[in-house]
């Protein structure tokens, strides 16, 4: 069974229907059967922070994608640990001149150690760690 990993601007574009992936996110998201995905609690973090100063139905939406996330037998949420944090923080160090973010770096990280190569995402950040990106700016 193929496995993707889904990062947060997946996440964010599928509740917003304001975002400019949302149609193309929502087609997507139609044709995943038979595909395990992965993402990691740090992800969800980051992706609930996103919509902190939304109004409260956004909000709200979030909040039910998360708890459907994490009920979901077909996606596997990786927990953040200390060993997740500071892997992260390493590779971050290592990369000072790109504008990588932490949640990217344990992100990467964890795609390596679970060889995943294909990423739910449009940032060119994972394509320059080699990662193939699924949502490409036309």
């Amino acid at each position: 069974m193929k496995t993707l990993f889904v990062d947060t601007f997946y996440w964010v574009a599928l509740i917003n229907v304001a975002d400019s992936w949302h149609q193309s996110v929502r087609d997507y998201s139609r044709n995943l059967n038979n595909i395990k995905l992965v993402t990691t609690e740090e992800v969800l973090i980051e992706t609930i922070n996103f919509f902190a100063s939304f109004p409260s139905p956004m909000k709200k939406a979030v909040f039910q994608l998360i708890t459907q996330v994490l009920a979901d037998q077909n996606i596997t949420v990786i927990p953040q640990s200390h060993q997740s944090f500071t892997a992260g923080l390493e590779l971050f160090s290592q990369r000072f001149d790109k504008g990588y973010s932490l949640t990217d770096c344990i992100s990467m990280v964890t795609m390596n150690q679970l060889n995943i190569t294909e990423v739910l995402t449009h940032d060119k950040h994972f394509q320059q760690e080699g990662f193939i990106i699924l949502f490409k700016q036309s």
